[in-house]
C-alpha cells in the first residue's frame, strides 16, 4: 500500500494516501499499535484522519521520528477492518424518523423506491471515516452503494440539526443548523455533538454507526 510522509509544522507529520479505503486502514492498524502500547507512538497524543490523509501530533519534546519510522514498517492490511475494536468498540444507535425533504428525489435517482431507500440506508452499519465541516459533523462510508447520490445543485441556506443526509458515498448527520447541500433523508433526535459530554462527539472515526426506522 503506497503512501507518502510529510513534515507538518514542528509537531506533526502527514500521511498522505490515494483513497479513504486507505485512510480507514491506516487508521486502524495505528489504533490497534497504540492500543497494543507501542512505544514508538507513545508521544502520539492525536490522530487526525481527513479524506486523503491522517495527521499525527507528537507532545512537546516527543520523536517524530520514531513516529516516522513506526509508519514505515507497521503491517497495514489491504481492506480496513470492518469490526469496531477498543475505545470505540460500540456501535452507535441512530433512530431516524425517514421524512426528509429529498427521500422521494433520492428514490428518483437511484431507481429505488423511497422504502428501499430506507432499507438500503439501516440494512448495513456505516464507519465513520473522519470528521470535518462543522465540530461532530462525522462523514459515514461503507454503506450500501446504490445509495450514492450527488449533492443538491443548490445547498439550503438552513439544514435542521438532527437532518440525515446523503451526499456521494458519505452519509451523515448534522450536528447543528447550518447551510448544507447534502440530500436529506430524515432526521434524528441523538445529539452527535454535545461541549458537556466527554467526549463532545458521539461519533468518532472507526466508530460503526448503524441507522434504524424510529417508529
Amino acid at each position: 500500500m503506497k503512501a507518502r510522509l510529510l513534515p507538518c509544522g514542528e509537531q506533526g507529520v502527514l500521511l498522505e494516501v490515494d483513497t479513504i479505503e486507505e485512510v480507514l486502514a491506516w487508521h486502524g492498524a495505528v489504533q490497534v499499535a497504540i492500543s497494543a502500547g507501542e512505544a514508538a507512538f507513545a508521544d502520539v497524543v492525536d490522530v487526525v484522519p481527513a479524506a486523503r490523509t491522517l495527521l499525527f501530533v507528537v507532545r512537546d519534546g516527543g520523536s517524530l521520528a520514531d513516529v516516522r519510522a513506526a509508519l514505515h514498517t507497521l503491517p497495514v492490511p489491504d481492506r480496513p477492518s470492518r469490526t469496531a475494536n477498543g475505545d470505540d468498540a460500540t456501535i452507535v444507535e441512530v433512530p431516524t424518523r425517514y421524512d426528509g425533504p429529498d427521500l422521494d428525489h433520492v428514490a428518483d435517482l437511484t431507481g429505488l423506491t423511497p422504502v428501499e431507500v430506507v432499507r438500503a440506508h439501516t440494512g448495513t452499519p456505516w464507519q465513520v471515516a473522519f470528521c470535518g465541516f462543522a465540530p461532530g459533523f462525522a462523514y459515514l462510508v461503507g454503506g450500501d452503494p446504490r445509495l450514492r447520490v450527488p449533492r443538491r445543485r443548490e445547498p439550503r441556506t438552513s439544514v435542521p440539526a438532527g437532518a440525515v443526509g446523503l451526499a456521494g458515498e458519505f452519509s451523515a448527520v448534522y450536528p447543528r443548523s447550518s447551510p448544507g447541500g447534502w440530500q436529506l433523508i430524515g432526521r434524528t433526535e441523538v445529539t452527535v455533538w454535545h461541549t458537556e459530554r466527554e467526549p463532545p462527539a458521539l461519533m468518532r472515526p472507526g466508530m460503526l454507526v448503524r441507522f434504524a426506522e424510529a417508529g
